[in-house]
């Protein structure tokens, strides 16, 4: 018997008085295993201890929301009888430990958190956040992440659409990996992780339980130190493979009324498994150790229990149907073992060779779970940077080329082409415009998607970056023509035991709360990754928003590509020339500072669905979001998306140039159009402001009397992932 001190508790990341209220619900002290179970069932990962006072606060519901927060995934209704469903989730820590097993094993976990509701996957995106370019473990890291990302969505024939990727020195030793999927079910099909039934079976499905991932929802709540390479036992080992057959199974057995309740094996694996089955459903649950299928021999109760081995769920099946859920899976060549049963005692009780190890109350330990309302100070908002305290560049195409260049704004082609974004055959829209669309066979419908945040913004002005997160996923769901109808979020940020982080994270919900709010996007699913440091170094905050949109006729989506030449461009929205924590002040400056663009969330919403409607009328032919690098980036990627060049009109005198070509207001579109008269009209008519940017034509670049050829430009923007890949 494994003594258990002081020592012992805090390494498994439990405070004093914590440990205090686990003896006061048990009555005595736990022993190891129960100790692991406290330790994952009260971890940041797990618990959400520090911020679910603060995501209580955000608007979940909507006539079209299913499911909100608090199953595996979101759900919304899109007519028909069918419904998308969908969540991101970060797997940080063991994609910087182990970058291509804990990039392939996020995907994987998010996979089984969509088709554990009953829907099958249709598409995968993911937003990755590296260190600096030039530090020794940047390349090796989105090296392993990528490849890792592509071989698990590849292998499974689940396509990787879209999403975003970014720089910056405070990930150096916290890289960021959130991986989004999106799933298609029928609303009357929908499956949920309640448990029900006094003596109905509990069954173990899937590959073996090996010791890989153990400690992993606990490594996960820890910021790291020197250590973190030593930590790579705690990051899980994944099988594309045997992922597929276990979607194709669980899909086949949900078509039968066989299932009452399933739960994805994820961080904590069957502890929290069984554990939240249970107290979901009021119920205790009963495990025998024995009947866990086992991939290595001699395996403790603590490593079942603990083990977060991949590709493994956990079903309450009807009593008596245990042979036909068997008969599936020994189909697909999937373990298949009844572990267990539920109780009407409340407890979770587990043995092994017949003897109790663990026997605990499920009720008292999930309401005692630690609920942590921490001090926090709100960050200090930085000053207005006006246009005249910023120089102007020699050269405008120069400064053109070495944005396009720069590596948040190059083309993230050298990461796309290694995922497969057609299988299937529905990607309709694929990587590089402002978001993916993928149809829904056998109707007009298809479903937009993207992942947006702007790190920088957050930590300027984290209430205003939670904002501008939001509001750039709604506007590039509707700069395709897409109705926007609900986000999920992960929520990235460092240590928040210190008070400056906290304020980041509560800004940042304040901004997302106001802007789901104002816009009518709920939240219907997320994830909160904090201790995000290295040796106290914390990364920008960086709470992403995944965001997906219906199109109910496909064919009036529009993409970021000029259609043909002698197109009139037009921008719409208000120019003030804000380069306050711009890209341009930070890649040509050197400067990083000032107050982020404000978001007008009420002119966001007359403005986008403008748009959408113009859109949906056939009369906007091609439409782009004005976001990182301002208005020249944003027509130099409609050109390049076309290969169809611009000759700018005269510039706006009234701003500088700089300022006008670069500055980074919010809630403003690039748009061609097929009908001006009309489409001017309905401007007018609700009051957005439009101008003439300049003429569509030829194969360059003209503006204030310099110009570029598009093959000079596509060159300098498509280079820079390959140049730093081949060093």
């Amino acid at each position: 018997m494994t003594a258990i001190t002081a020592t012992l508790v805090a390494e498994h990341g439990i405070t004093d008085d914590e440990y205090k209220t686990i003896i006061e619900i048990l009555g005595r002290e736990p022993n190891l295993t129960e100790l692991g179970v406290f330790s994952v069932m009260w971890s940041e990962h797990c618990s959400y201890k520090s911020s679910k006072k603060w995501l209580k606060t955000l608007p979940t519901e909507a006539p079209w929301v299913i499911c909100g927060p608090g199953e595996n995934a979101g759900v919304v209704d899109i007519g028909d009888g069918q419904a998308v469903v969908f969540k991101m989730e970060s797997h940080n820590h063991p994609s910087y430990i182990d970058p291509y097993q804990g990039a392939a094993t996020g995907v994987g976990g998010i996979l089984r958190d969509v088709f554990t509701m009953g829907a099958r996957p249709i598409s995968n995106l993911n937003a990755l956040r590296f260190g600096n370019p030039n530090h020794p473990k940047t390349k090796h890291l989105v090296s392993g992440v990528v490849e890792g990302i592509g071989s698990y969505g590849n292998c499974v024939g689940v396509p990787t659409v879209g999403g975003e990727c970014n720089f910056h020195p405070s990930y150096d030793g916290n890289v960021l990996v959130n991986a989004m999927t999106v799933g298609l079910a029928q609303t009357d099909k929908i499956f949920y992780s309640v448990a029900k039934g006094v003596g109905n079976p509990v069954v173990y499905v899937g590959s073996k339980t090996g010791r890989d991932g153990i400690h992993g929802a606990t490594m996960a709540s820890n910021e790291f130190n020197s250590d973190a390479e030593g930590k790579r036992p705690t990051v899980q080992v994944g099988d594309p493979f045997t992922e597929k057959l276990l979607i194709e199974a669980c899909l086949e057995l949900m078509a039968t009324n066989t299932i009452i309740a399933i739960q994805d094996m994820g961080a904590a694996g069957l502890t929290s498994s069984s554990f939240e089955m249970a107290s979901k459903g009021g119920l205790g649950v009963e495990l025998n150790l024995d009947n866990v299928p086992a991939r290595e021999t001699g395996m403790t109760p603590y490593e079942f229990l603990l083990s977060e081995s991949q590709e493994r769920m956990l079903m309450i099946l009807r009593t008596g149907q245990e042979k036909v859920a068997q008969n599936i899976f020994n189909k697909w060549e999937l373990d298949f073992s009844v572990i267990g049963c539920l109780t009407d005692t409340g407890r979770m009780v587990i043995r092994e060779k017949g003897e109790v190890v663990v026997d605990l109350p499920i009720d008292p330990l999930a309401q005692a779970s630690p609920e942590y309302d921490r001090p926090w100070v709100k960050t200090k908002i930085q000053s207005v940077i006006t246009p005249d305290e910023v120089p102007q560049p020699k050269s405008l195409i120069q400064t053109l080329k070495v944005l396009m260049g720069s590596p948040d704004l190059c083309s993230k082609r050298w990461i796309w082409e290694q995922y497969d974004y057609l299988v299937m055959g529905d990607t309709l829209q694929r990587p590089g415009g402002d978001a993916a669309v993928v149809r829904i066979q056998n109707t007009k419908k298809a479903i937009a998607m993207t992942t947006d945040c702007t790190p920088r913004y957050c930590m300027a002005d984290p209430v205003e970056g939670g904002k501008q997160a939001v509001a750039e996923a709604w506007r590039n769901l509707t700069a395709v023509g897409a109705q926007p109808l609900a986000i999920t979020d992960n929520l990235n940020f460092g240590n928040p035991e210190r008070p400056e982080i906290m304020g980041q994270f509560v800004g940042a919900i304040e901004g997302i709360r106001e802007a789901c709010t104002v816009l009518n996007f709920p939240v219907v699913s997320g994830n909160v990754s904090l201790y995000n440091e290295t040796n106290g170094g914390a990364i920008l905050p960086t709470p992403t928003i995944g965001g997906v949109g219906l199109l109910a006729d496909h064919t009036k989506s529009v993409g970021i590509g000029f259609p043909s030449a002698g197109e009139t461009i037009y921008l719409l929205g208000e120019s003030k020339g804000h380069l306050g924590q711009s890209l341009y002040l930070r890649e040509v400056e050197g400067r990083e500072e000032g107050m982020p663009p404000q978001v007008d969330l009420a002119a966001e919403r007359v403005i986008g669905d403008l748009v959408r409607a113009q859109i949906q009328k056939d009369v906007i032919s091609a439409c782009h979001d004005i976001s990182d690098g301002g208005l020249l980036i944003a027509c130099a990627e409609m050109a390049l998306a076309s290969m169809i060049g611009i000759v700018f009109a005269d510039l706006d005198n009234s701003i500088p140039a700089h300022a006008h070509l670069f500055g980074e207001e919010q809630g403003r579109y690039l748009v061609t159009c097929k009908d001006p008269g009309s489409f001017l009209l309905s401007l007018k008519e609700v009051g957005v402001p439009v101008k003439i940017i300049g003429q569509t034509g030829g194969n360059t670049i003209d503006i204030g009397g310099e110009s570029i050829s598009l093959l000079e430009l596509k060159e300098v923007h498509e280079s820079w992932f390959p140049n730093l890949m081949s060093k």
